[in-house]
């Protein structure tokens, strides 16, 4: 089986998959990415001392809706009714982060990867701005698929999952 970019059709223009010939089968995607931090920014979040409130629980809630709105942010995305959407914002004390990882379940005809990347990237980007005042220099990095499962493609998992 030759690969291609399913975005574009024979003559290069982009265009939705069409998925209505494919089964409904049981879908979820997991995705990491990470917000590292001074560790004194790290430890207000821990505390809940910073003036916009409580970061880790706005983040999440953000994440949440965020992979609910996909298709509204990614031009290509079909709009899907998600079954579960849950987004984890964990601090690594050792590593001066907060951890992120969201898991997106769905019945549906595709999958959900790019609903749980947005997930992760808008909880990080909340975390971002609800803590800049104190720390502009902190990075959303590695943000990346780790597993995905159902539909005609089976089972993936990234080489580089711990």
């Amino acid at each position: 089986m030759t690969k291609r970019l399913t975005h574009l059709d024979e003559s290069g223009r982009a265009h939705m998959v069409d998925v209505g010939e494919k089964d409904v089968t049981e879908r979820v995607a997991v995705a990491r990415g990470r917000v590292a931090m001074r560790p004194e920014t790290l430890r207000l979040i821990i505390e809940g001392n910073l003036k916009k409130g409580d970061v880790l629980t706005v983040a999440q809630i953000a994440g949440i809706m965020a992979a609910k709105r996909t298709s509204e942010l990614i031009p290509l995305c079909h709009p899907l009714l998600l079954n579960l959407v849950e987004v984890n914002c964990t601090p690594n004390v050792d590593e001066s982060a907060v951890d992120i990882e969201a898991t997106v379940r769905v019945s549906g005809k595709t999958g959900v990867e790019m609903e749980a990347l947005t997930a992760v990237t808008v909880a990080g980007l909340t975390i971002y701005d609800m803590a800049k005042a104190v720390d502009r220099e902190m990075c959303l990095a590695d943000v990346r698929l780790i597993s995905k499962s159902g539909g005609r493609s089976g089972e993936w998992r990234a080489a580089s999952d711990e």
